[in-house]
Order: C-alpha cells, then structure tokens, then sequence
C-alpha cells in the first residue's frame, strides 16, 4: 500500500469552545510538520529518519508540550523525556533532560551509540555534552505560558493533565477547561515507508506540576511508544494510565495474536482495554493502514497516505 504517516500534539479534554488563537496554532504546526514528513517520504527517506526530523520539529515549535514548550514539575524546572524506536525493535530512550534541545535526537544517538536502551537525568546529560548535541541554559524552556500554568496547578493543589481544566482546592470532578489549554499535548510521529520499515517516536515535557522525578510513559517501551514488523505506536494521554496498559504494545500484540486489521487492533486497545478519557494513540501499518483512535474528548492529529488520502482533525469525525 506504500508509505503512511501520523503524528500527533496530544490528547484530552479539549473543548468544542477552544478559542481560535488557542487551536490554529496548533492545527499550524501539525499541518507544517505533516508536509515535512510527507516531503521526506516522497524522497524515499526511511521511516526512522521521517519520524525523528519530524518530531525534532514539534519539539521546537511551543505551542506544544514538548522540547521548547515543555511543562513545569513542582519546583518550576523543566525535566523533558523522548523514545524512539524502529520495526527492528531498535529504540533508545531519555528522561530528565534539562538543557537538550531536541530529545528525540539523544534518544536517538542513546540507541546507536551505546550499548544501552534507556538513560536519564545527569547520566543523559553527560552523554549529551559528550555527543556534542545543541544545549543550552535550562531558562530557554521556561516560558511565561508555563510559568502560569504551574501557578494555576499549584494555587488547585493538584497535577494537571492534557488539556483538562485546574481545579479549586474544593472540586473533586473534572471539566474541561474553557481554553483547554492547562496542558499542551505530548508529540509524536509514526510511519512506514515505501519499503515497509516502521518506526516511531514520542516526546515530552511531562505533567504540569509533576513531582521532580517523575517518568511517564512516553520513554517506556511498550506504553507510549512502540514498533516491531507489524506496526508502530505513538500514545498520548495519562501516562499513569498508558504504562498500566501497556498500550502501545497491546496494539502490535492484538494485531498479532488475534490476527486482526491494524485499526481493529488499536480501536480494541482504545476502547476495550484503556479506561475512557485516558488516552490517544497514532499507529501505522507495515502494509501501509494508519489509524488515530482516541477515547478523550480530542486528540490533536494528522496523518497521510501514498494513496492521495490525508486528514487534520481535533475532535472525533466520521473516520474515527
């Protein structure tokens, strides 16, 4: 079926009320970084390559959460993570950075140039500095949006969430926020090139407020992030939820022991095996299928096919 593509800038409750100045922006960057992926493909770059170049690309565009738009733990420092991997099962894998531009890049570089999956915090940091990849102050990612952002978490005492409102010490039930905008989404890209290699990749900033330390399941293979010969996976969502799900890898084994289509497989997982409002998910095909389910109010994706089709969406459509 040739080369497919899908990305996605993160998954929540994301109101039909979103503001424009809130939404085009994004809607912007995935049809921006779509046409790269796309690009790349049509030169019959391999998919490893499509989906780092174009996650590189989310990551420096802030309007979502990651690299330069990444969220703010408790004590208002930035600590972004990133995997990638490939249909060979080749991944690497970061967390705790601080100073690197583009995670996804080091995630990289840990798989090829170490014997080594996953590494974190000073370690990573270390290894950066020694790879020579682009660094630079830690101020660089503090940006006013998620210094108020922290504020409104931590004046509501809890840790926020894709796109889901801050609430008043006093609330117990979650509502969608009126600008949906608590949270901006975690990235990611998937695809499969015209010789039928997959791969994969997820970047983040984490949790508005998280605790210092925390890891979600966007650098946990199997969870936010996954591929092998079947297919390759790209999560979103409550990361808490993602890991307990192993959902990224539920979509390539349902695919496998169930002898299922790809968008079965991940629509199973999605809706049968994730408890409702937790998660989003990109996955495409060795054969070339592309699928963007989600059981949050919206998800921000895109995807393209070598067959003419390609879609920008927010919010549930007929395809879904």
């Amino acid at each position: 079926m040739g080369w497919a593509i899908a990305l996605h800038g993160g998954a929540g409750d994301i109101p039909l009320s979103l503001p424009p100045e809130r939404r085009l922006p994004r809607e912007a960057g995935l049809r921006h970084c779509l046409h790269i992926g796309v690009e790349a493909l049509k030169a019959n770059t391999p998919a490893l390559d499509v989906v780092e170049l174009v996650v590189r690309e989310l990551e420096n565009i802030p309007h979502f959460n990651a690299g330069k738009g990444s969220v703010l733990t408790t004590q208002g420092t930035v600590e972004m993570e990133a995997c990638i991997m490939d249909g060979t099962k080749r991944c690497g894998a970061v967390s705790g950075l601080t100073t690197v531009v583009n995670p996804i890049s080091l995630a990289r570089l840990i798989m090829e140039k170490t014997p080594h999956i996953y590494l974190a915090f000073e370690g990573a940091e270390a290894f950066a500095r020694e790879q020579g990849v682009e660094t630079v102050d830690s101020s660089h990612f503090i940006t006013p949006e998620n210094v108020e952002r922290l504020k409104q978490a931590t004046e509501a005492n809890r840790v926020q969430i894709d796109y889901t409102q801050p609430l008043h010490k006093d609330e117990k039930k979650e509502t969608p926020e009126a600008d949906g905008d608590s949270k901006l989404g975690t990235v990611g890209c998937v695809a499969v090139d015209s010789l039928g290699n997959l791969a994969s990749a997820t970047s983040t900033g984490g949790l508005v407020n998280k605790m210092v330390g925390r890891i979600g399941d966007t650098p946990i293979i199997g969870a936010g992030t996954y591929a092998n010969s079947l297919c390759a996976v790209s999560a979103t969502g409550k990361g808490e939820a993602i890991i307990r799900g192993t959902v990224a890898r539920d979509v390539a084994a349902v695919m496998e022991f169930k002898c299922v289509s790809l968008k079965d497989a991940a629509a199973y997982v999605v809706e049968e095996g994730t408890p409702k409002g937790n998660v989003g998910l990109v996955a495409v095909s060795a054969t070339g299928e592309v699928t963007m389910p989600f059981n949050t109010t919206g998800m921000f994706r895109a995807c393209a096919t070598e067959d003419g089709y390609s879609e920008i969406g927010i919010w549930p459509s007929v395809q879904n």
